[in-house]
């Protein structure tokens, strides 16, 4: 087994700092905490997308003034959940190894479900209307597709983080 790096404690560090405890400090914060992401993520995506593909200027602006909250609700989720996804294997023990299983299979079931659904509504979309998929609609699909895909993990993480997350391992810090 490979000894933890410089970096690895650094990062264990990082993930187990309190100052953000009461954001998520009980269950109810926590779904409040990964409700506000999911809004946030989906803002910056939308001012993304309109300002990638609707070449909307303003959308610059709301991206950078969301940035921010979505940074410290990130990093709140990640202090919940003690780092669970961000830590490589080493620097977790076994119980946290089999809980990053546990919500990425959880995770991966919730984005498969939502894919297969987008994509059977919107084949539905298109063999009942005389809707056409173009380009640009077919981009912002795949985008939006792309960023569940991503922080699916980190919502599932969050919902799941126990009120006392504090382990064993904090002993060893």
């Amino acid at each position: 087994m490979r000894t933890a790096t410089r970096f690895d404690r650094r990062m264990y560090a990082i993930m187990n700092r309190r100052e953000a405890a009461p954001l998520f400090a009980t269950a109810g914060r926590r779904r409040a905490l990964v409700a506000a992401h999911v809004v946030l993520t989906a803002a910056a995506a939308a001012a993304w997308l309109a300002l990638v593909v609707g070449d909307a200027r303003w959308a610059l602006f709301a991206m950078l003034g969301l940035l921010l909250p979505w940074v410290v609700a990130t990093g709140a989720i990640n202090g919940a959940t003690r780092g669970l996804l961000e830590l490589r294997a080493r620097m977790l023990d076994e119980r946290q190894r089999a809980e990053r299983d546990r919500v990425r299979a959880i995770a991966h079931r919730i984005t498969t479900a939502l894919l297969l659904a987008g994509t059977a509504g919107f084949g539905a979309l298109l063999w009942a209307t005389e809707v056409r998929a173009d380009g640009r609609t077919l981009f912002a699909a795949l985008f939006a597709a792309l960023v569940t895909h991503w922080l699916t993990p980190l919502w599932v993480a969050g919902l799941r983080a126990d009120d006392d997350v504090r382990g064993d391992a904090d002993d060893l810090a």
